[in-house]
């Protein structure tokens, strides 16, 4: 009978270390931050600061992506540092040992380097909005008025503390595929809280032709549950279930089993309680999989209608948020048939991870235009209602 391993999951030893170092990373984006904005008033500060952390963040959405592909999401076995430290430098014995014992995984030096960064750049991202935070708090604190409350960079913080937890419960919890599906979201609902503070800071108006904010509404819907299709399936390692394009294993209806393939509460690769706790059956992965791929036909064509209606519109605005769509739903459609006719290449995937976070950020861009476009022509109407 092999030896437990004696590596707590949980170690917050390093936790101090890992945050100074954090704290000596931020320092370089913050000081380029600083000089650049030196001479100017807080809006235009906090306005570069939400710029450059909702691009960190995107960066960290994408190296997520990155860290889950490559199969490092197990590079360090414990949470916050790496067996015990606060890099992989400090656990050379233990991940020799671990790759000694698995060549293939899930620890290597490698991997552990991709998990470790992956976390070094979390932190990063946490310390800049802590700044942004306090900074938001020290211009209410001068009697500055300022286009967003002091709240809601407070309230990103409480949700990067949260996304926090989820990343230590993915370790903690071996890949739970309910834990990493909801740490791939929470990823994105973090870029859509920051786009929507820098859209306050830098308003851009922008009124959508009629019938459009139903599309927008509509599209933004079906991205959502497709996102979230889309991480089931990567969280399950159920993109090379189906083989060939566009029948699945030869067929056009395969046999599938959705009830196993949609039980959220069960551990990676296997049924939850209802069904014994076995071995997932194939016919699951093959569901997952088909419901990504059918429901990419409905979100698909609602992106399309909607960017056929913006250029339609005209204007230069509309014009760029349509190609923008059309061609990150080209990408989509693309690198997804990639993934299964080549064989889940690293390139194709990632690329298909970063797409879903682009449309993501397109689509709340042009919703928050959209919404300051309302706006101005409602306050007008007040103002000639009380005249």
């Amino acid at each position: 009978m092999p030896a437990a391993d004696p590596t707590p999951l949980v170690d917050f030893a390093p936790a101090l270390r890992l945050a100074l170092l954090a704290l000596v990373v931020a320092l370089l984006p913050l000081a380029w931050w600083w000089l650049r904005q030196r001479g100017a008033d807080g809006r235009a500060r906090a306005a570069a600061l939400t710029l450059l952390t909702l691009f960190l963040t995107f960066d960290l959405v994408v190296f997520g992506a990155f860290t889950r592909l490559s199969d490092s999401g197990l590079g360090c076995p414990d949470w916050p540092g790496c067996y015990g430290q606060a890099s992989p430098f400090g656990a050379v014995s233990d991940i020799r040992a671990a790759e000694t014992a698995l060549p293939g995984g899930p620890v290597t030096w490698k991997k552990a380097w991709i998990e470790m960064i992956h976390r070094y750049l979390a932190m990063t991202v946490g310390v800049l909005i802590l700044v942004m935070a306090a900074s938001a708090w020290f211009e209410r604190w001068r009697g500055r008025t300022m286009p967003v409350s002091p709240w809601w960079p407070t309230a990103t913080l409480v949700w990067v503390v949260l996304q926090g937890l989820a990343g230590k419960y993915t370790v903690t919890l071996k890949l739970y595929p309910a834990v990493v599906t909801l740490h791939l979201l929470g990823g994105l609902v973090l870029l859509v809280l920051l786009a929507a503070q820098h859209a306050s800071y830098r308003p851009r108006p922008h009124a959508l032709a009629p019938g459009l904010a139903g599309w927008l509404a509509l599209a933004s819907a079906l991205l959502a549950v497709q996102v979230t299709l889309g991480g089931w399936v990567s969280t399950n390692y159920a993109v090379l279930a189906c083989e060939g394009f566009p029948r699945c294993n030869g067929v056009w209806w395969p046999a599938m089993d959705f009830v196993r393939g949609f039980e959220v509460l069960r551990p990676l690769g296997r049924t939850g309680a209802a069904g014994g706790g076995g071995f997932l059956p194939f016919e699951a992965l093959v569901a997952i999989h088909m419901a990504h791929r059918l429901f990419a036909v409905l979100a698909v064509a609602a992106l399309l209608v909607l960017a056929a209606g913006l250029w339609r519109a005209g204007s230069r605005t509309d014009r760029r948020f349509a190609a923008g769509l059309a061609g990150l739903a080209a990408l989509q459609v693309a690198t997804g048939v990639g993934n299964v006719v080549l064989q889940w290449p690293l390139t194709a995937a990632l690329l298909h991870s970063a797409g879903a976070a682009a449309m993501v950020l397109l689509l709340a861009f042009l919703w928050l235009r959209a919404r300051q476009g309302v706006r101005p022509a409602a306050t007008a109407d007040a103002h000639a209602a009380a005249a």
